[in-house]
């Protein structure tokens, strides 16, 4: 048993405790590599790990739970406790992180009128339910029970988002009815309006920043009513967004300056110390006068990089923890190595359309309906209908689409739409045959994070189809959430290649399955370069290792050593442009831009 107390400053079984902490986030990392992580984590001199916890990971649909694998949030705290480290466990519903709908589940928009993050019943209910699921697997680890879990958080960022003290309080008491006994603190950008907005009785507020230690925690002190001041993410660098021009990085000289400031002052946990992979469809998005979808790599110029590489980063951050603290002796036991797997050329392809009656089953509506509607999170959603009243298609129009429309007449692509053009009416030259077959192919590009537009997050076609001045009805609709690829039918089209032989049939620029072998006589780390493809999503062995597009600045995707066997290994790109170059690298190196 432990007592994990706030005071003056923290304090351990009566000692005081200076909380040196970096962020590790259990389900963007395999877990083979777990321990790996925290091995590097303390032997920087790390006495703490944080992470959040994905609410629309553990509950993907309504009532149905998952906290295996990847998930299995126990393990992980397990296995800190093993390495001598204590856990710092964010649980609250919304955790930002640059992550699918700010961890939200998209099952939340099903229900018409939802407001998330304030007190509306019905998503209280929902938080509630999670939380009696939740909460007792993680309350046996707090330290008051014999566990490394020394604190927990209220909510994130509140104060950036809303100011309902009520919904704060609510979510306090649903922990504390659920056994959570550890100190609570809450987290907020370092500014006084985000404070008075985002504090709730009986936690401790803590700052979010990057920068100006000093004043930061000045404006801090008059929050914290003569407790600790704690910088909760330190952000160390930052996030990449599809064609943002390049990879962020941060400042390593005031970088390493700040960190000794704040480690003089107070705590501080390092945002990221790695940061990991979005893997599958779990990059988040920010909208402010545009939609910027976040890229699949989370390596966010963290201390490790994102396939947990030590760089001159920690070499200097453990310097200077080093200076504050004995730095323990870590032999790291994974014995991790990159591997060059070379050219790996095209086996099979099928279009989208020869095996989609296999991988998805049409729903019938006069009108179109968003994927959370029909019930469906992430991927894709295909509407078809059949053009019987239409001889020219002058004009076309989406309302309330989301966010990537590829429309195709006749299986041939006419028009792409993204983000703010799904606004606008589109004008077309087009002679229409008799019945023609009208596809439009919308992408969730993941939901929004950050802000109010969080509620207005369906994906696909929430309202209609507008062509020619007017709603055009009738709509077959494939969910198409690709978690399966199984399914995929590469038979199902005069597709067979020999190795070294193109392939016989020309998709003409349909979205297609394009399937990769290859033969692995020793397991390791590589990264797959994408060059000369369009866009579209990744899988390895069945296993959705994410999104790539050809806008940057991320080339290559990191496919962690344990998604691979002895033997041979199948790739599967779905690629949604006609940009098909029909070979692909497995590289020894990232190229994240």
């Amino acid at each position: 048993m432990g007592c994990f107390e706030i005071k003056d400053t923290f304090y351990l079984n009566g000692e005081p405790f200076q909380i040196i902490s970096g962020a590790f986030h259990y389900f963007r990392t395999v877990p083979e590599y777990w321990r790996d992580r925290l091995e590097k984590l303390k032997a920087m001199g790390c006495n703490t790990v944080e992470t959040y916890i994905p609410w629309n990971l553990h509950e993907s649909r309504k009532g149905e739970f998952c906290f295996e694998g990847i998930l299995d949030v126990e393990r992980f705290i397990q296995l800190a406790q093993e390495l001598g480290l204590y856990v710092i466990i964010r649980p609250s519903p919304y955790i930002c992180a640059e992550w699918e709908f700010g961890g939200l589940p998209a099952w939340l928009l099903q229900e018409e009128g939802m407001k998330l993050r304030v007190s509306y019943p019905p998503f209280l209910r929902h938080v509630e339910e999670y939380y009696k699921v939740l909460l007792p697997r993680i309350t046996p680890w707090q330290t008051t029970q014999g566990g490394p879990v020394i604190l927990m958080q209220v909510e994130n960022e509140y104060g950036y988002y809303a100011n309902d003290r009520d919904y704060l309080e609510t979510v306090k008491k649903y922990m504390i009815d659920n056994g959570v006994e550890v100190p609570l603190v809450t987290s907020d950008g370092p500014y006084p309006e985000s404070f008075r907005a985002g504090k709730v009785s009986g936690a401790l507020p803590t700052g979010n920043f990057g920068s100006r230690t000093e004043e930061r925690f000045e404006i801090m002190k008059s929050f914290t009513d003569g407790g600790p001041l704690m910088c909760t993410e330190f952000w160390v660098g930052w996030f990449d967004h599809w064609g943002n021009g390049g990879h962020m990085r941060g400042n390593l000289e005031e970088s390493v300056r700040d960190l000794e400031r704040m480690l003089e002052l107070g705590h501080v946990n390092i945002y990221m110390f790695e940061g990991g992979t979005n893997f599958g469809f779990m990059n988040g998005s920010n909208y402010y006068d545009a939609l910027t979808p976040d890229v699949t790599s989370y390596d966010y110029d963290g201390v490790l990089t994102e396939d947990g590489q030590i760089t001159e980063k920690y070499r200097r951050y453990q310097e200077v923890i080093g200076k504050f603290v004995n730095l323990p002796k870590v032999c790291f036991s994974t014995q991790i190595v990159r591997k060059d797997y070379g050219v790996l050329k095209v086996q099979q392809k099928v279009s989208l359309y020869d095996t989609l009656d296999k991988i998805s089953t049409p729903i019938h509506s006069v009108y179109p309906q968003s994927m959370e509607r029909l019930g469906q999170n992430y991927g894709y959603i295909l509407y078809r209908t059949s053009l019987h009243t239409e001889e020219r298609l002058e004009k076309i129009r989406l309302w309330g689409a989301n966010d990537r429309a590829n429309i195709l007449l006749d299986g041939k692509p006419i028009l792409t739409m993204y983000d703010r053009e799904l606004l606008e009416e589109k004008e077309l030259d087009i002679t229409v045959e008799k019945n023609a077959r009208l596809d439009i192919l919308v992408e969730n590009m993941g939901r929004v994070n950050f802000g109010p537009r969080m509620e207005l997050q369906r994906k696909g076609i929430d309202q209609c189809v507008q062509m020619n001045g007017h709603m055009h009805n009738h709509w077959e609709q494939y969910p198409l959430p690709l978690d399966n690829t199984e399914l995929i039918d590469f038979s199902a089209a005069d597709n067979q290649c020999c190795e070294g032989q193109s392939i016989k049939k020309d998709v003409q620029g349909e979205p297609t399955f394009y399937r990769f072998t290859f033969i692995a006589e020793e397991v390791g780390d590589t990264f797959l370069d994408f060059e000369g493809w369009g866009k579209g999503v990744a899988f390895v062995n069945g296993f959705n290792i994410g999104r790539f597009w050809e806008i940057g600045p991320q080339k290559r995707l990191y496919i962690p050593g344990p998604l691979l066997k002895s033997g041979e290994n199948e790739i599967i790109l779905f690629e949604t442009e006609g940009k098909a170059p029909g070979v692909i690298s497995l590289k020894g190196e990232p190229d994240i831009g």
